[in-house]
């Protein structure tokens, strides 16, 4: 075929994919945000032959009708979506009917069926985003929010972890504790050893608080095995980059709460430990990109913030009296690296001129979601989108780690409101990386580190808010109840020796701290197991119930990098996982807009 002749084919296909979807989108167009109540199934399985015979320039102009026409359908109030298949239909009507269910069932039944054939590819990246104490609650609720967010009843909607194919569950225990805190199990789930609560980067062996005990018991990170194969990596979270979840991946404290050497007792800095802070820095060199907060950790004490100068509170707190952040400025000077602090110096970066980036926006933990200046604090989605922009220009790959950290946080206040939208902007998060990368070459992990004494229930109806009141009185107090309940926390209150009557208080607020069973100045994490996610080549070793410290074993595997390479090489030195085909990638990045 000529190549006016393959041009000519490829118009001819554009043509007719953009000809099946353009009477759905321009209704949409007209409409506005008007429901569409008649019922019509829009199939992807039909578009991905033609799909095959398309350039890379034509699929992205295919790429960008559809995402264009997936946002204004994710709008409608009727939208549904399924792994296969967009459909509209009315809510109540359809819903009466078998075969709406049937239909659906099969449609799933179908999918499914797709994943006979594995996914044996040799995973090039290599994503993990880590819902700090998100529980399956959790991630129920936020379901439920995110649909009702875009005016859906909220049940039926999908979250993007939804959406990945493979779900198994991770036993969380520390090894010294049934219930466990963020430290030993981001050392599980990092370093692929079970460890103590408390500490980070370090054996069982190791004693919480006890210097003496960390050397010779140090654990290497995926995110050090990763960049010891020559990977670019990164990490970027919502709280401090110190915080316990990011520093298992490069530090090796027996003491999580070590954030500087203002926080470390004398006798362990007179033993030689290093703050947390300060081993970001030196203990894997040349981390490519790192987001978050805790900027006030790494310049020396009363050294007034560049954004909030004056308060005390944020000022450094480095008693070595080292600036970490000129140090780190100086090293990248001539290596094309890049240190800002607030949103528009990070979107004004390009990308492709950009090999190191540290960002730190907040003196410690970046604000909620819900509270963000969104003139200068950016989203866990715009750091995540960055990160990926420079991390993916490595022709070997990369690892990055993403914690939607605040999530923790506003269970441990109580404040279900702020726990669930941090939970629904880190799902979108999680649907911009999808957006970027494929399945035919990066593996894709969302989990937990454990979960919380969260639930909600009460026999509400569909569609009912989530954050609202269940439709009946206690029949011990006759006083209503909120749907959302903590087993213990700063929610519990009595007034006049009774339980608060929340129809007296506005349960609506972001900051309002849900009824809770047990006084707690602040709520405690549960101990049941976690959800795992995965999609990518050989995700499918994440099945059943497994130990948490499985997690990076099966993601180094798929990787080839680790311990565990044998598989990854022919008696001859020849590589036996297969590579990926950037052309499938791209297939599958367009094919996936609607699912």
């Amino acid at each position: 075929m000529t190549h006016e002749e393959d041009t000519i084919e490829q118009r001819n296909v554009l043509g007719l994919l953009l000809g099946k979807i353009s009477p759905y989108y321009n209704n949409i167009n007209n409409n506005g945000g008007t429901k569409i109540l008649y019922p019509v199934g829009l199939s992807l399985r039909s578009f991905i032959p033609p799909l095959r015979r398309l350039s890379f320039p034509v699929l992205e102009t295919v790429h960008d009708r559809l995402y264009d026409l997936h946002c204004r359908f994710s709008r409608s109030p009727q939208f549904l979506h399924s792994p296969t298949s967009v459909v509209f239909f009315p809510l109540a009507e359809q819903e009466k009917e078998p075969k709406f269910w049937n239909t659906w069932a099969q449609r799933t039944l179908k999918n499914a069926l797709t994943l006979e054939t594995l996914n044996r590819n040799t995973a090039k990246n290599l994503i993990l985003f880590l819902g700090d104490g998100m529980g399956v609650p959790t991630v129920t609720a936020a379901r439920i929010l995110k649909g009702q967010l875009n005016g859906q009843s909220g049940e039926e909607t999908q979250l993007e972890m939804d959406k990945f194919p493979f779900v198994s569950l991770a036993k969380t225990y520390n090894t010294n504790a049934q219930v466990p805190d963020s430290a030993g199990t981001a050392t599980a789930y990092l370093c692929g050893v079970k460890a103590n609560e408390g500490t980070v980067g370090v054996s069982a062996a190791a004693v919480r608080s006890q210097c003496n005990t960390t050397e010779g018991n140090e654990v290497t990170s995926i995110l050090k095995w990763a960049k010891e194969a020559g990977k670019s990596v990164g990490i970027v979270t919502t709280t401090r980059v110190n915080h316990a979840t990011p520093s298992a991946s490069y530090a090796h404290s027996v003491d999580r709460d070590w954030y500087s050497d203002n926080e470390m007792p004398a006798d362990a800095l007179k033993d030689g430990c290093k703050d947390i802070a300060r081993q970001l820095f030196e203990n894997i060199p040349n981390i490519d990109v790192v987001m978050g907060g805790g900027r006030k950790y790494m310049f020396p004490k009363n050294t007034s913030d560049v954004e909030y100068p004056g308060v005390a509170k944020h000022s450094g707190t480095r008693k070595d009296g080292r600036n970490l952040v000129q140090e780190w400025i100086d090293k990248m000077r001539n290596k094309r690296g890049h240190y800002v602090w607030n949103k528009k110096q990070l979107l004004s970066l390009n990308p492709t001129s950009v090999d190191y980036l540290l960002g730190l926006f907040e003196p410690a933990d970046l604000p909620y979601n819900l509270e963000r200046n969104t003139e200068t604090d950016p989203s866990l989605t715009e750091m995540v989108e960055v990160a990926i922009k420079i991390l993916r220009k490595n022709p070997k790959g990369f690892y990055l780690l993403v914690e939607g950290g605040r999530i923790d946080h506003g269970h441990h206040e109580g404040k279900a409101k702020q726990a669930l939208h941090e939970t629904v902007e880190m799902d979108r998060a999680i649907g911009q990386a999808s957006l970027m990368t494929s399945i035919h070459d990066t593996m894709t992990i969302v989990t937990a580190d454990h979960s919380h004494v969260f639930n909600f229930g009460g026999y509400t109806v569909r569609g009912n808010t989530i954050f609202g009141l269940a439709p009946m009185m206690s029949d011990v107090d006759q006083k209503p109840f909120t749907s959302i309940i903590y087993g213990n926390g700063p929610g519990y209150k009595l007034v006049n020796g009774g339980r608060e009557n929340v129809s007296t208080v506005d349960y609506q607020d972001s900051n309002y701290q849900a009824q809770a069973a047990v006084p707690l100045s602040m709520e405690t994490h549960g101990g049941e197991d976690v959800a795992v996610f995965a999609k990518g080549p050989l995700a499918h070793l994440l099945h059943g119930v497994h130990e948490q410290n499985y997690i990076p074993h099966v993601m180094a595997y798929a990787a080839c990098i680790g311990q565990n390479r044998e598989h990854c090489f022919t008696s001859s030195g020849s590589a036996v996982l297969r590579p990926v085909l950037s052309s499938m990638a791209t297939l599958l990045t367009v094919t996936r807009i609607l699912c």
